[in-house]
């Protein structure tokens, strides 16, 4: 078992503090915004990725299930970040350019793969207008917040 002060745990410590943070502050903002410009449903809609499109008529469970969805979501994304970021160190170095680009990773990923896999289908038409909002908020939200944690968190 580690002690509080060694290195391991100092280390353990930090991955959680860079995954944790990176994805409490990308996923708070991004859920906020996304309730903001689509109406406070969007959990509801979140959940139905997994559930059906009959969750986009859940009640507060669902609601519930959407946001942990959503941060479990987040998570999986600073992790991922996290751990390129092991091999790659110039993600730590030079964390605005790569939290910019990450960002549009993720919104890409989501949206050419996990939505049309999701219960959902993808049904929203992916128009010019629509990816280019989406990759900004994306970079700005996602990409930003996840980088920087991992920078400030696990050098």
């Amino acid at each position: 078992m580690d002690s509080p002060g060694s290195v391991h745990a100092v280390t353990k410590k930090n991955v959680l503090l860079a995954i944790g943070v990176g994805a409490l502050i990308g996923g708070t903002i991004d859920l906020l915004m996304a309730c903001i410009q689509e109406g406070w449903d969007i959990p509801l809609s979140i959940a139905a990725g997994l559930l059906g499109r009959s969750a986009i008529h859940g009640g507060s469970g669902t609601w519930v299930l959407g946001i942990v969805l959503h941060f479990f979501i987040a998570t999986t994304w600073a992790t991922v970040y996290y751990l390129a970021s092991r091999k790659l160190p110039f993600l730590v170095e030079y964390p605005f350019i790569c939290g910019l680009n990450f960002g549009i990773w993720v919104e890409l990923f989501m949206n050419l793969i996990v939505l049309p896999h999701s219960g959902l289908h993808g049904t929203d038409p992916l128009t010019p207008s629509y990816l280019l909002q989406g990759l900004a908020g994306k970079m700005l939200v996602i990409g930003l917040p996840i980088a920087y944690s991992v920078r400030w968190f696990a050098r």
